[in-house]
């Protein structure tokens, strides 16, 4: 893909066109920090996950590997017999 300042299609085209699901966008330099606002713009007004840093979206894709092993609780219940 495209970055924002290669000319389209670029990536917020292809946001505005839902095909994409979540982003990591770093940034160096001046122009890439003003492309970025576009990116996250379009990023929260499509509703795609996005993060900043690497450290982030290695975050982000190991809460994704153990999704399937998550637990849902209720809190209430959890704490009803601390009294």
């Amino acid at each position: 893909i495209n970055k924002v300042m290669e000319g389209r299609p670029n990536i917020t085209d292809a946001i505005k066109n839902g095909e994409i699901d979540f982003i990591i966008n770093t940034t160096e330099g001046k122009q890439a920090i003003k492309d970025s606002f576009a990116i996250r713009r379009d990023a929260l007004q499509h509703n795609v996950c996005y993060t900043t840093t690497m450290a982030g979206g290695r975050a982000s894709v190991e809460a994704l590997r153990h999704r399937a092993q998550m637990a849902v609780y209720c809190l209430q219940e959890m704490h009803a017999g601390i009294d």
